[in-house]
């Protein structure tokens, strides 16, 4: 019998990965054109799109082309329509528009961390500086307050709703390294009796308060400035919500903050982790997996921590086992668990 012989390698991944380079700056091209929102109402052909977003017909044609190669537009003869990826995120229209997320992904704060990644590799932790972006009062987090807050809309309304607060009386919830303020605005909204705590920087804050202006909810909406592995956390609170934070820490003092995190809430009371969670073989899901590395160019220990390892961090720190809860319209998941 005889064996199949193994297909040939190809070189597309090699070239597809160095390249990636061409496809950030297109969809960001296509982002500042505002070319999705043109798109919005029905398919144009590329002159009329250029004629709203201010370009040239054939460098957009250039553009939407390349935009329909990777799946962010259709088109059929000579017009251009939304994919559904793109009327859902990147058309200024949605709800859930995700594009004034570009301004933190690709801020500097970001991609010059990944220009030295080689280093942080040999290192083994951020070549920034001593502590990447732990840095105190570092100015990325504004602009991550500012950029990312729409993004999460979605995720931390269900989040709220998994928290199980009863609307019925007063409630208190800590949401640490707020930023955008979002997911705690989100519980403010569920539960008309729900009080917030929001925990940041004081400049980052200021987004924050603007954000919970904005949303109606600025009465139920106060603050702490400080550090949160320093500031008095405060006591009897119905949950503290931890979206995005212990990833950029070593198991040691993730367990130290867990701690606090504890201490701070009332007998019976919840936390609700937000993380990338990746498998226990640290390869899938893809998106959750690729975090690690994230957090190896831009933290000094940070990680993206498995179900198992975020669990026995809890158990550390006198909480109970979590459970797992996916959020829409996102790479998190929900760890919540009960003191």
């Amino acid at each position: 019998m005889k064996t199949k012989k193994p297909a040939p390698a190809s070189p597309d991944l090699f070239f597809d990965t160095i390249t990636a380079y061409q496809k950030t700056a297109a969809l960001k091209a296509a982002i500042d054109l505002d070319v999705f929102t043109a798109l919005a109402g029905k398919p144009a052909d590329a002159k009329s799109i250029a004629r709203v977003c201010k370009a040239d017909a054939r460098g957009m044609r250039i553009l939407c082309d390349f935009m329909t190669v990777q799946g962010f537009l259709e088109k059929k003869r000579d017009r251009y329509s939304l994919a559904p990826v793109s009327a859902t995120f990147l058309s200024r229209k949605s709800p859930a528009y995700a594009g004034g997320a570009a301004e933190f992904l690709l801020s500097d704060h970001l991609t010059s961390a990944f220009q030295k990644l080689t280093e942080s590799v040999r290192r083994g932790g951020t070549a920034q500086s001593e502590r990447g972006s732990m840095e105190p009062e570092h100015p990325m987090w504004i602009t991550f307050a500012r950029a990312m807050g729409g993004m999460m809309y979605p995720a931390s309304q269900a989040l709220a709703g998994l928290l199980g607060l009863n609307p019925k009386r007063e409630t208190k919830t800590l949401d640490v390294a707020a930023g955008h303020g979002v997911w705690g605005i989100s519980v403010a909204q569920k539960y008309p009796k729900a009080r917030v705590v929001a925990l940041d920087w004081a400049s980052v804050l200021q987004v924050a308060e603007e954000n919970a202006k904005a949303a109606g909810v600025a009465d139920r909406f106060s603050t702490i400035a400080g550090s949160a592995f320093d500031a008095p956390l405060g006591k009897d609170y119905d949950a503290v919500l931890i979206p995005n934070f212990l990833h950029h820490f070593n198991e040691k003092e993730c367990i130290r903050f867990l701690k606090r995190a504890h201490g701070a809430l009332r007998p019976g009371g919840r936390v609700a982790i937000v993380e990338f969670v990746p498998n226990p073989d640290r390869v899938t899901p893809p998106q959750a997996a690729g975090f690690s590395l994230v957090m190896l160019a831009t933290t000094a220990e940070g990680d993206a921590y498995t179900f198992e390892e975020y669990a026995r961090m809890l158990k550390a720190a006198g909480f109970k086992k979590p459970t797992a809860h996916p959020l829409p319209a996102s790479m998190n998941q929900a760890l919540i668990a009960v003191k």
